[in-house]
């Protein structure tokens, strides 16, 4: 009984007792729970809260449920098991993964490459969220009424400034007595500026005309972006270990976050025609294709696949984890996740709509201009908006950490896993502290007047379509290239059953298939990216298609580079030899390789000669022991057998 504990806590499989199952060179989770919960802060983001409901009502309410949950089932799930397996099975990084067919390594980089854009202006996000977070810190928000200086004449707020005088109570009753007032002038007026909008644009980016005029750094913003990533950095100092220990609350308190806000939210007056809004079903919308990319889109992009983080989370999990069971789990929270953060964001946009007497449509955006608009507005109508205002942004910078430690592991576990020498593994925190050093001083011009333009630019093309080709190309490899049949094996090997027959169906054919039809869609439905009125000129725009394409071209590039360097003396030989798996692929620990990767005779597999003639010699050993024991007790010998060195 205590041996099959051992096993459990070990992660061993049954019938394979001894074995520890810890890489302690590299290092491992210090349990699955640490593990799960940074892939849910991994997967779970700023996307979630925004993204998803403002997509949900777009396209049709209820009727938008359908198709995103069939894109979780055939495309989200497959895609996250197959990740998880692919980096728990080596132990590696999305860089060292990739000996399972060396001439694909540029998949690896182009992950990395994604990884650092990502990491640059999502940091940008979490530090306007610090910002935001500071100056909540009053009691009363900066953003609530239009006597300010940095105020235009076209200002309007939903707040009437009778109260400024006076005390937080009055504030509200102010609110409840004027509402209609306020409506009305609102309605009749024919461009509207909040005083969240003007705060944004005005005070806190200072924004300039034009992406090319940089204007001035802001300096309030770049301290907060130095915090941001002294956070993130001593969260990480140690590694996995201890990222693995912040993760029980960064990972958990959004939750509590969003739970609050759900309580008060349903209980303001118009939240639920909010709600109505979220989940009224437009039926005729779910014949419309762009309903479906989008639904599979936003699943793609919301569980992280193709970014290289969850190969990365999964390589420091032990050799016989079941991250079948952790994909299925990992998958359904963050999905939940979105559907849940939907009730909260539409039942305040409700009560804001019934108090500037407007559709629902009309108060509901997506991207920057809601979180940092549309819901600071929101809870000014709210009593002690700013303790509900210190609530949302700090459960923002909690979702946008979650996300950033996996985004900073991986470029650091991809480093040292290819330099891979004891220097530099025994010294990751330098390696951690320089990848911080230099992510931060990319990020400063994003700190500019002009940063929110640069920043856009990046989150639309940096990570939209080289993503799909990514992960298409990854499935190809792992399916058709190393050879489906192998790699169920080694699953099995790993896990100790074989993958079930739904995901062997969906990684041959169904999820390539949902990919192609993703890309297809990014590229019909292609419009330029605008920032409100402002139109980004073409030079910005051939940009950001070289941020796109620079992940991409890392494949045929690097795949060109190992052709040329494979041995073989026409063309067809070095492409087959750049595609066989290399010698070094599979279990990283010895004790793992049994079967066809403890066969003799390969410079990679030195290691392994040694431990099976070790093993054969301590069995011998044992059974000398087991005679000698058995003299001793007849009182014919006395010998003391000692194992050898």
């Amino acid at each position: 009984m205590c041996e099959l504990v051992s096993q459990m806590n070990n992660g061993a499989v049954p019938g394979e007792p001894g074995k520890t199952d810890n890489n302690s060179r590299r290092g491992n989770w210090g349990n699955q729970i640490e593990f799960i919960l940074t892939s849910v802060g991994y997967a779970v983001g700023l996307g979630n809260v925004w993204r998803f409901p403002y997509l949900c009502y777009r396209n049709g309410g209820g009727a938008f449920m359908f198709p995103y949950f069939i894109m979780l089932v055939f495309c989200g799930i497959p895609l996250f098991f197959l990740e998880l397996s692919f980096g728990q099975f080596a132990s590696q990084g999305c860089l060292g993964v990739w000996r399972i067919s060396p001439m694909f390594k540029g998949v690896g980089y182009g992950m990395m490459v994604v990884s650092t854009y990502i990491g640059i202006y999502y940091n940008v996000v979490i530090c306007i969220a610090f910002y935001y977070f500071f100056s909540s810190m009053t009691n009363l928000l900066p953003w609530t009424y239009c006597n300010n200086p940095w105020n235009t004449p076209t200002c309007n707020g939903v707040v009437t400034p009778t109260g400024i005088n006076n005390t937080l109570a009055n504030v509200t009753r102010s609110l409840v007595t004027g509402a209609a007032e306020v409506a009305v002038e609102v309605v009749n007026k024919t461009k509207r500026t909040s005083p969240s909008e003007e705060y944004w644009k005005h005070y806190v980016l200072k924004i300039s005309d034009d992406i090319g005029n940089f204007g001035e750094v802001r300096l309030p913003i770049l301290g907060c972006l130095a915090v941001s990533w002294v956070v993130v950095f001593l969260c990480l100092i140690r590694g996995v270990k201890s990222s693995g220990k912040v993760v029980y609350f960064t990972a958990t308190f959004p939750y509590v976050v969003l739970t609050i806000l759900f309580i008060r939210g349903i209980t303001l007056e118009g939240a639920v025609t909010g709600i109505k809004y979220y989940l009224t079903p437009q039926w005729h919308k779910i014949l419309d294709a762009k309903v479906w990319g989008d639904a599979a889109s936003q699943i793609f992009y919301s569980l992280g696949c193709a970014w290289g983080g969850l190969i990365t989370m999964a390589s420091y999990n032990k050799f016989h984890n079941n991250c079948y069971r952790d994909s299925i789990i990992i998958s359904i929270t963050n999905c939940a996740t979105s559907v849940y953060a939907g009730f909260v964001i539409f039942s305040i946009l409700g009560f804001m709509a019934h108090h500037l007497n407007v559709d629902v449509s009309e108060v509901a955006d997506h991207g920057p201009g809601l979180a940092f608009v549309a819901y600071p507005e929101a809870l000014t109508l709210l009593p002690i908006s700013p303790l509900w205002s210190l609530l949302f942004f700090f459960m923002l910078i909690l979702l946008g950490l979650g996300t950033q430690f996996c985004l900073l592991e991986t470029l650091v576990t991809a480093i040292v896993d290819e330099i891979g020498t004891d220097w530099i593994i025994r010294n990751k925190t330098v390696v951690t502290g320089g990848v911080a050093i230099v992510g931060f001083l990319l990020g400063v011009p994003l700190t500019t007047q002009a940063g929110i333009y640069w920043l856009l630019l990046m989150d639309n093309y940096a990570a939209s379509f080289s993503l799909v080709i990514i992960s298409c190309i990854m499935c190809i490899c792992i399916m058709y290239v190393y050879g489906h049949k192998k790699y169920f094996k080694d699953v099995e090997m790993m896990l100790g059953f074989p993958p079930p027959i739904f995901f062997r169906v969906c990684w041959r054919f169904v999820s390539p298939i949902i990919i192609s039809f993703i890309l297809i869609f990014t590229v019909i439905q292609y419009k330029p990216i605008t920032y409100n009125d402002y139109v980004y000129p073409g030079w910005s725009l051939a940009i950001g298609f070289l941020m796109a394409m620079s992940s991409v071209t890392c494949i045929p590039i690097y795949a060109l580079y190992k052709i040329s360097k494979s041995e073989g003396t026409t063309f067809l030989e070095r492409l087959k030899n750049s595609c066989k798996a290399d010698i070094k692929w599979g279990p990283a620990l010895s004790e793992h390789r049994i079967g066809h990767y403890a066969a003799p005779g390969s410079e990679g597999e030195v290691e392994v000669r040694p431990l099976k003639e070790e093993l054969k010699e301590k069995e011998d050993e044992k059974r000398d022991e087991i005679s000698l024991t058995i003299q001793g007790s007849n009182g014919s010998t006395t010998h003391n057998a000692t194992p050898s060195a």
